[in-house]
């Protein structure tokens, strides 16, 4: 597989934000925590976790807008269109996590496991066999 063939692209909805992740991801989750729930406006997001030295920011620099979301973390959006981009925590700092909605094409992994489960909201059926990890 050639180099270019392992690089997905991804995207903010207007297009002003651009990035690129070269595989392979570390990991890619379900989560349910509630601020996924309000930063998204779902039941859950599908993240996918990858290498900081994988990630490449290729425009929109100047749109993107972090809020600290927690006294460890921030999340960072396109202050043009309002899609959420970016989670970055300290307590795993060698990674970016990207809501897997926002890639332009197929990535490495399915869904791995569902992260946060016990915070899950009390509207939504989740009915698969994916492992499902507490929170907290």
């Amino acid at each position: 597989m050639s180099d270019e063939a392992q690089r997905v692209a991804g995207a903010c909805l207007c297009g002003g934000v651009r990035f690129t992740v070269t595989l392979p991801t570390l990991v890619c989750a379900h989560c349910h925590c509630t601020m996924c729930q309000r930063n998204h406006g779902a039941a859950y997001v599908t993240w996918l976790g990858a290498a900081r030295e994988r990630f490449v920011l290729d425009a929109g620099a100047e749109l993107l807008t972090r809020y600290a979301s927690s006294e460890h973390g921030s999340r960072t959006f396109c202050s043009r269109c309002g899609t959420s981009l970016f989670c970055e925590n300290e307590h795993h700092a060698e990674r970016v996590d990207i809501p897997l909605a926002n890639m332009q094409g197929a990535i490495d992994r399915a869904p791995q496991l569902h992260a946060f489960f016990d915070d899950r909201a009390p509207w939504t059926e989740v009915s698969d066999a994916l492992p499902r990890l507490g929170g907290k």
